[in-house]
This record gives structure tokens, sequence and C-alpha cells, in this order.
């Protein structure tokens, strides 16, 4: 602005914004007085003068919003920028300008500039009066939040050994990514009993929540960062129904909370039967080893990054099952931490694939059996 000496300065505020504050080096009072907004300086200047003044409006949240502008009518002509942003899931579809120019907001000093926001538009003003027309309106259009995934099973490799005499044991992987979930909560078959848990090659003892379903706590990734692929295995045995010459058994896999990539089930059975998969989500497929990285280290022993996670919390693993049983009266199992079991691989085998699990779902694959002659 150029103004001679001035001892104070006077601005115009639209009608429906309100000054919260005007702070600087140079003022010594202010007020607001049917829409002029006055600040008193401390003493003349005929240089320059800076001030904020914080002010704030009620606005449509979305639509038509026409945005207000503090002007000074007194200046031979009026320079800098504006920067709109839309806070929340929304944008700027249109905008109908005057006495502005289209401005990148960058270029529109620090305070702009700091901000890194993707809906973010900015004009600069034309060196007009302050008396000349200037305004701007702009179009919102806001967009309902879709919910993302924040944890997901990249792979899930199952070692089915069913007997004779209807004992199926199971050994469980899940190849886990996680940003924010607390806990992976895996539903065992009816009549499952669990055997033994590991969280990150770490055994524990899990919590139990409605209906028998297992809670497993879950290795968090730093915030900021992507999220490393840790694994969460389970062991547990089932009753199932004795296999007889042309029955048709349902093999069921636990369900859990979190939707998973690809499933591979490697079932050893009886060298007396042989076994036909009935359709369903599995194939019959070669088996060449699992994609999942966390599954192709050794079963046992922590990893060197999963060590320095863990490092960084205080808490641990078994603590965010103890809060579960604190805070939501849940049970856990008591005794000893369980033993890592060995697999007995035993008997011919089929592998079967799947991809595409929805969290919730149970894989199950049917089964038609027939005793070798």
């Amino acid at each position: 602005m150029l103004q001679g000496l001035a001892r104070d300065v006077t601005l115009t505020i639209p009608s429906g914004l309100v000054v919260n504050q005007v702070d600087g080096s140079t003022v010594a009072d202010w007020d607001v007085n049917n829409g002029t907004l006055h600040v008193a300086l401390l003493e003349p200047t005929a240089s320059e003068v800076s001030f904020v003044v914080q002010a704030d409006a009620r606005t449509p949240r979305e639509g038509s919003v026409a945005i207000p502008l503090i002007r000074m009518p007194a200046a031979e002509r009026e320079t800098g920028g504006i920067a709109v942003d839309v806070a929340g899931a929304g944008e700027v579809a249109s905008r109908q300008v005057r006495g502005l120019e289209p401005a990148d907001p960058s270029e529109l000093g620090d305070v702009v500039a700091d901000r890194d926001s993707p809906s973010m538009i900015g004009f600069r003003h034309r060196p007009i009066a302050g008396a000349e027309p200037r305004s701007l309106t702009v179009d919102v259009v806001r967009y309902t939040p879709q919910a993302v995934v924040i944890a997901n099973v990249e792979e899930a490799r199952y070692r089915a050994l069913v007997s004779e005499d209807g004992r199926l044991l199971v050994e469980a992987r899940y190849a886990v990514r996680n940003n924010q979930r607390s806990f992976l909560k895996a539903s065992l078959p009816d009549g499952a009993s669990l055997w033994s848990a590991e969280v990150a090659g770490r055994p524990i003892r899990p919590g139990f929540a409605e209906h028998g379903a297992v809670l497993l706590p879950l290795v968090k990734g730093r915030p900021g960062d992507q999220a490393p692929t840790f694994v969460v295995e389970l062991v547990y045995l089932q009753r199932v129904d004795a296999w007889a010459d042309k029955s048709r058994p349902r093999l069921e896999l636990p369900a859990l909370d979190l939707p998973v990539s690809r499933t591979g089930l490697e079932l050893h059975h009886s060298p007396r039967f042989r076994i036909e998969p009935l359709g369903g989500p599995f194939r019959v497929d070669a088996d060449a080893g699992p994609a999942a990285e966390a599954l192709r280290q050794p079963v046992t022993g922590l990893s060197i990054e999963m060590r320095r996670i863990e490092d960084r919390s205080t808490s641990g693993l078994q603590a965010l099952v103890d809060r579960f049983r604190n805070e939501s009266a849940g049970k856990t199992v008591t005794g000893a931490l369980p033993v890592h079991i060995e697999f007995p691989s035993f008997g011919p085998s089929v592998f079967l694939a799947a991809e595409l699990t929805a969290e919730g779902r149970a894989p199950a694959v049917e089964l038609l059996v027939r005793r070798v002659s």
C-alpha cells in the first residue's frame, strides 16, 4: 500500500466475518465498528507496516461459498494473494473471480507454501485500487470418505494332517501387514482345540473373544513408514468325521477378520485313501513355495527387522492381550507359554490354492474320498 505518513489503518470487513485478533509489533489497539476495522499504530510510519488479522466466518459446508476478502479502500493499489483450502474430503470444483488471477499456492509466501494440501488453490491480486471491485466465489464439492484397508493378510499357508479315525491337525501361518490394528481375530472351526500360537516368532497366550474366537496381538509399524510383514502362527487339533469309502468330508479353515490375498493348503492324508477336491474356491495346483517373504524365513526366531520394531514398543505384544483383558473383560489362557510344535508331515499330500478370501469368511474345501483297493 502507498499511503504517506500513517497513524492508523482502516480496513473493510465483509458481512459475517468476525475478527478475533490483530497481531503485530506496531499495533497499539484495534476495534471493529459497522464493518470497518480500525488498527491504531504505536507510532506514525512512512514506510512499511505489517500485522496479522485473525478472523472466522460460518460458511456452507458445500456448494457456492463466497470467500470473505478484507479490503483497504484508501490504498492506491492492493497486491498480494489468496489461498483457499478445503478441509476434509472435498475439492473446489469451479470458481468465479473478479480482480484476481490464478496462481500457484507455493508462490504466495511461506505461510501458504508450508501447507501440503492437494485441494488448495491460489490467486494473486491484480494491482488495482482498494476501492475497485474484487471478489472470489468457489463451488465446493464434498465426497463420502471410504474405508481403506489398514491391515491385510498377504498370504495364508496351511498344513493339515487328517487321520483315518477323525483327528485333524492344522498348522496355520499368516503373513500379516499391519498399520493400526491391535489384534487379529481368528474364529476356529467347531470342535477345534488351540495348541499353540506365535506372533513374529514369539510364543504368546492369546485372548478369547465372543463365540470362542482367538485374539492375537499384532505388531504395528512406525507411523509414516511402510508397515513390515510378519508371521502369525496357530496350531490346533480338531475332531472330524472318520473317513470312509466314497464319503464327502468338508474341511473348514479358520475365519479371519482381515482379507486374505492368497491361500495355500497342503493336505496330508492316509495312504489308504485317495482324495479329489469337489469345486469351491480351492483348486489343485503345484506348490511353488510361499510368495510372501515373511513366510520364506525360518519358522522360529524373530527377524532383525521385527526385533527393532519390538524393541521400540514399551508394552510388548503380551501387554496388548493384557490390556484387552482389563478393558473388555476378555479372558486369557493361563499357564506356561506354548512351545513351538513341529508339524508331522506324514503320508501322501495334495496342494490346493485359492485367492481373495473376504474378511470373516471361512475358506473351506469339500473332498471326495475313495479307499485304495
